[in-house]
């Protein structure tokens, strides 16, 4: 009996299989022929599935499948405990967030476990030069002024999900990995053969990678793609923090500090809770992740307001204690902690002191608003760490025997977390593919040729490799020289001379 799911089967009684020639047929699987195959159910996956079911010329014209490997029920049935939050957090700004309303995904996202980013304080750990940013008054979104949402991934994915399930003529197959990326010389135009786990061969007019760093799409389109490996860990956790005082602004504000080591963000996420993302030296992330969660959040506090000579003593006495195998004691931290606030003159009435709990009745000590809440408490489970990389692709489209292949999110292009721009980058990679396809549609074009992908490049590739030049130079700046802030409305960083390794020429690149 005929197998189909979802499409038309083309040639009955027939499989593929790779062989040093090309392609061999059996008699055991069916091709389905699909328009738009997206591999990869992470977020930019799902949002452009999203955006093309949005689009009711899309839907009703073209075939789409959706391939993850994971179980998505998972991620649509996501109920946090109440109080909880995942460390997995995405700063969503305000031209991601306004196409994910215009396609009708926001609705589904829930505002509850979203927390509006008003204002950005950004300093150095050795001059302590400070710029702060604020947000514009944006009448496109019928919101308060802010710089940008801060919420977790999972709440994004689950309302994305949400909202392709209104939408069942687009399938989304989960639990289905990806066997082989082959070539379909057989019935010509070179379309790519997706097999999967389930036994179905997918024949894509258009295949779409959006399956990450590693993108086994981008390795079938024989897309080189460069960068390296920074020698730093990204520490995150959920922090529980003292409520901001009544005479202060609400937990709107995200706080940033550049130490030696590596930059420290505060980033917040409801009255009382925040998520820390943390670029440290992978020995002393190591070492970190094992502290007693109330050492670990004594450490945080005092990353943001303690000297930096002291902070090296810090961690120079963590390295020791965990090489010795026996972790440092709360105890032996307090001890350390009070000793350094000491020599440093650190009144303990101010708002640099660890132990200045200021009293929510009372009035808070001059400054503190210039550093994020004392942590009090880290969520159970949440510490953990992950290599920084950094990597762009040549191009973001396949050619030749790669063709009617397009790169999105990670796969095209992977960046430092210091400036949050990741998921924007894969959101306007998306956003872009969305309108390209949609404009071939209109126009009665093949949506896999390369002459109809030429608009998503053009469109997308300037935005890209400007944040990429933007966010790789800043980090190459602050790892070897020293930037001078004003705080002012206009702002300058001088520097004299980059890193060779962030230096480079991303003009040429092409899409």
């Amino acid at each position: 009996m005929l197998r189909r799911v979802g499409g038309k089967a083309l040639s009955p009684n027939r499989s593929l299989f790779p062989t040093t020639t090309g392609i061999r047929w059996s008699s055991s699987v069916t091709l389905h022929e699909r328009d738009v195959v997206i591999v990869g159910g992470g977020p930019a996956g799902l949002a452009l599935a999203s955006a093309l079911a949005a689009s009711k010329h899309v839907r009703e014209t073209l075939k789409v499948t959706l391939v993850e490997a994971s179980d998505l029920t998972q991620v649509k049935d996501w109920t946090p405990s109440p109080g909880t939050f995942s460390n997995r957090v995405s700063s969503i700004t305000n031209s991601s967030r306004r196409f994910l309303q215009d396609i009708g995904a926001w609705e589904h996202v829930e505002e509850a476990r979203t927390q509006l980013i008003e204002e950005m304080q950004v300093w150095d750990g050795i001059s302590d030069a400070r710029i702060n940013f604020s947000a514009d008054v944006d009448s496109s979104l019928d919101i308060a002024p802010q710089i940008a949402s801060l919420t977790e991934n999972m709440n994004l994915q689950r309302g994305l999900l949400r909202h392709l399930s209104q939408y069942p003529g687009i399938e989304v197959a989960d639990k289905v990995k990806v066997h082989s990326i082959t070539n379909d010389k057989h019935e010509g135009g070179g379309w790519p053969l997706v097999q999967l786990s389930d036994g179905r061969v997918l024949r894509a007019r258009l295949l779409v990678g959006a399956d990450g760093f590693t993108s086994p799409v981008r390795t079938y389109a024989g897309i080189k793609s460069y960068g390296w490996a920074y020698d730093t860990h990204g520490m995150v956790a959920t922090l529980f923090h003292v409520p901001r005082n009544p005479l202060q602004r609400s937990n709107t504000v995200a706080y940033q500090r550049f130490l030696p080591t590596g930059p420290i963000a505060f980033l917040p996420l409801a009255d009382t809770a925040s998520s820390l993302v943390w670029s440290t030296k992978p020995a002393l992330a190591a070492a970190m992740k094992v502290l007693d969660p109330a050492v670990f959040a004594g450490m945080v506090n005092a990353a943001f307001r303690l000297p930096d000579v002291s902070l090296r003593y810090l961690n120079e006495g963590i390295l020791r204690a965990h090489a010795s195998g026996t972790p440092l004691t709360l105890s032996q931290f307090r001890e350390e902690l009070a000793f350094r606030e000491r020599s440093h003159l650190i009144d303990s009435r101010s708002a640099l002191s660890s132990s200045s709990a200021a009293d929510a009745a009372g009035i808070p000590p001059d400054g503190t608003e210039d550093f994020p809440p004392m942590v009090t408490s880290i969520q159970q489970g949440t510490v953990a760490s992950f290599p920084l990389r950094f990597s762009h692709a040549d191009s973001y489209i396949g050619e030749g025997g790669g063709a009617r292949t397009v790169l999105v999110g990670d796969a095209a292009h992977t960046i430092h977390p210091l400036a949050g721009q990741g998921l924007n980058l894969g959101l306007g990679d998306v956003e872009s593919l969305a309108e390209c396809i949609r404009h071939a549609l209109s126009a009665g074009g093949d949506i896999g040729k390369a002459n109809s992908l030429f608009r998503f490049c053009k469109s997308d590739a300037v935005q890209v490799r400007t944040r990429l030049c933007s966010a790789t130079s800043a980090s190459g700046i602050l790892r070897t020289t020293r930037c001078s802030l004003r705080a002012t409305s206009s702002t300058k960083c001088t520097r004299q001379q980059p890193s060779p390794s962030f230096g480079l020429d991303l003009s040429a690149l092409k899409c």
